[in-house]
This record gives structure tokens, C-alpha cells and sequence, in this order.
């Protein structure tokens, strides 16, 4: 799918008219996807995430590929199911994280990477 950009900038203040722009095609795939036999999109379901912007419904695009680092948004499988929450690890211990008060881990071990 070919999706257009318009050539320049928008400002983010006060609108401006403009008289005329140029707009080039770019492939969504080619921007977002850098591992395409090991990437995927996924449907959120819930509100766990809301305070980082992911609503119920959104379409998450899922990189297996790339290993996770603190603070990333994953989709983890937890229990034999899967969810989406925020990576964090500190002293070796990583823990997935809701985005939505109070941010308790929902799960934690011990890091062996």
C-alpha cells in the first residue's frame, strides 16, 4: 500500500496556508519493515497500554527480530498467552509493565540474555 507524503514540513503552531505541495508515494513496508519474515501485525485488545498510546483496537506491527530493550513495547508470551506491555530490566531481573496507574510488574524473571 502507497501511502502519501507531502514534500516539506507542517508546523506545529499556528495553521498556514498552503498554495501548493508536492506528494511522493511511499511504501508503508519499506518504512516500517525491516525483517519482513519475522514480523507481523496484531490487533491490542484492552486499555492496559492507553497511557502510551495504544487504544483497544490498534494494529500493533510485531519485529521478532529485534531484541528488546528497557522501556520497549513488546508482545510477550506470558502463561502461554500473549500480551502487550512495556520491557523493563534492572539488575538483571526483567519485568513487563502495564501503562495504565499504578504500573506494577505483571510478570518478572530472572534475565538470561
Amino acid at each position: 500500500m502507497l501511502i502519501g507524503l507531502v514534500v516539506g514540513t507542517v508546523p506545529a503552531g499556528l495553521p498556514s496556508p498552503a498554495a501548493d505541495f508536492a506528494v511522493k508515494r511511499h511504501d508503508l513496508n519499506e518504512l516500517l519493515i525491516t525483517h519482513p519474515a519475522a514480523t507481523f501485525m496484531w490487533e491490542a485488545r484492552g486499555l492496559s497500554m492507553i497511557e502510551l498510546g495504544i487504544q483497544d483496537g490498534d494494529i500493533l506491527v510485531v519485529n521478532r527480530a529485534l531484541a528488546p530493550a528497557n522501556r520497549d513495547i513488546v508482545v510477550a508470551e506470558v502463561d502461554g498467552d500473549f500480551t502487550v506491555k512495556q520491557f523493563w530490566r534492572r539488575a538483571g531481573i526483567v519485568s513487563l509493565r502495564a501503562a495504565t496507574p499504578p504500573s506494577r510488574p505483571s510478570s518478572s524473571a530472572t534475565d538470561r540474555h
